[in-house]
């Protein structure tokens, strides 16, 4: 599992291992592991031209430090200083005398024209509010260049612990952090400036505490969450998951949620709704029933929502049972907020930005522009878990606390239907047994694998996307 801390933490864990080591020891680790990777992205170091965008931070010093190790091996170094008087002396020492040279941001085009990789080193970790406007120009400057430009710890002019961007920053095609991520290096917007990411391991484990911020699941972590039946299963003991969906105007989206929660681990699906006949054309093993939520039968979790329309009969009756629901869609619009935060069973809402928006009384684009702060706004207001769709999907558990990261998907999953598949996956790992949060997060895992896979490049719709979850169950497994 990846995991990410806030700034604050960092730099105390970073405080505690100083004090014990000699010092500027933790720098020159940072800075060895830095020129590494700046080495294997330019695969020849003799003769490359390298420029370092120097602030007056930290990271500026491990850009200096690396520079001068990359200098040792042949690079012709550059280092453009932002603020020549509060710059790391050490670091600048170590560059010249390894035959590195520092000129000022006016002399910046002409040798980022000509550079083979810009290291960016302008603002560290505890950046915020946006680049000033020398070192936004800076920015605008590398981002018309032919280089390959490789961030210091984050990318200048991301914010390290929301992933906002608040005006210009640097673009790069490699983020070297280290110690542990940082939360904007895994949530877009700000995912996007990083690029590839690679985390150097400079001590700081024991430091850490053991909850981070963030987290993000790998294979290994969704493959243990898994529900996998048992010798004396039966369709009842896995679970069985209602399905209240789908309309006259909007039978498709029903269907695809069943498609979603046949795939998911629960050993039935139940369906209740208008749109009975299409979903039994196409799955004919679906308990069909047109009695509502409430003479369905046994059910272990609900989904409500997708295609629903204005039909709010069904989203109350399963907000009233005493079994998870998962909320998504016309759910969302029409399930009220007291109803919500008053069950005692757990509810898991999917919103996209646009709907979590709405449910927050604000715009999209300020949804979508700090979505960490809005996943946690919107699970503290309905005391539920708060599932909010994206290119970087995150979840935030009902009682606060660490949010979960998810960045399989694709965007060719950026499809109508698309969600309705996932809601009826998620509901149907509630059904199994799972906790809100791991529901949630497996769930958004295994959908955007099997956006992938079902994509391959090439437009997808939503049924290929409920196909391919098998095989993406499967390679998860593997």
């Amino acid at each position: 599992m990846r995991t990410a801390y806030s700034v604050e933490t960092v730099r105390t864990a970073e405080r505690e291992l100083m004090a014990r080591l000699p010092e500027g020891a933790l720098m020159q680790r940072a800075a060895a592991g830095l020129a590494v990777a700046c080495a294997q992205l330019l695969g020849r170091v003799y003769g490359s031209r390298v420029v370092l965008l120097v602030g007056s931070g930290d990271n500026g010093g491990d850009a200096l430090y690396a520079g001068a190790r990359l200098a040792g091996r042949g690079a012709g170094v550059t280092a453009v200083l932002l603020s020549p008087e509060r710059t790391h002396p050490g670091g600048v020492a170590a560059l010249r005398r390894a035959g590195g040279r520092t000129v000022s941001p006016a002399a910046a085009e002409e040798f980022v024209r000509r550079a083979d990789l810009v290291v960016d080193g302008i603002v560290g970790i505890g950046g915020k509010g946006g680049l000033r406007p020398d070192a936004a120009a800076l920015a605008d400057l590398v981002d018309g260049s032919r280089a390959a430009v490789v961030a210091v710890d984050l990318p200048s002019g991301v914010e390290a612990d929301t992933g906002e961007v608040r005006g210009a920053a640097v673009r790069a095609d490699l983020t070297v952090t280290f110690g542990t991520h940082k939360p904007g290096l895994l949530i877009d917007p700000a995912r996007e400036y990083a690029g590839s990411v690679r985390l150097v391991d400079i001590g700081l484990g024991a430091e850490l505490p053991a909850e981070p911020e963030l987290e993000a699941l790998q294979h290994v972590d969704v493959a243990a969450r898994l529900p996998v039946p048992g010798a004396a299963s039966d369709k009842y003991r896995r679970g069985v998951v209602g399905i209240a969906a789908g309309s006259a105007r909007y039978p498709g989206a029903a269907v695809l949620a069943v498609a979603g929660a046949l795939r998911g681990g629960a050993g039935a699906v139940r369906y209740v709704g208008p749109a009975g006949g299409a979903v039994l054309a196409r799955f004919p093993e679906t308990l069909v029933s047109d009695q509502g939520p409430k003479h369905a039968g046994r059910v272990q979790a609900w989904v409500v929502g997708p295609g629903a329309g204005d039909d709010a009969s069904g989203v109350g009756e399963a907000l009233t049972a005493d079994v998870p629901v998962l909320l998504d869609a016309d759910g969302l619009r029409l399930a009220s907020r007291a109803v919500v935060r008053g069950r005692g069973a757990p509810t898991l809402m999917t919103p996209h930005a646009g709907e979590a928006a709405a449910l927050l009384g604000v715009s999209r684009e300020s949804v979508e522009g700090a979505r960490l702060a809005a996943v946690r706004e919107l699970a503290g207001l309905y005391g539920a878990t708060v599932l909010l769709k994206g290119s970087t999907t995150l979840v935030a558990d009902a009682g606060g606390g660490v949010v979960r990261v998810n960045s399989t998907g694709t965007g060719w999953l950026a499809t109508a239907g698309s969600g309705d598949v996932l809601s009826g996956l998620g509901g149907s790992l509630l059904a199994a047994g799972l906790s809100a949060l791991d529901a949630g997060s497996v769930a958004a895992y295994l959908h955007g694998l099997a956006g992938r896979f079902a994509a391959d490049g090439a437009p997808v719709g939503a049924h290929d996307v409920a196909d391919a979850i098998p095989g993406a169950w499967r390679d998860v497994c593997g």
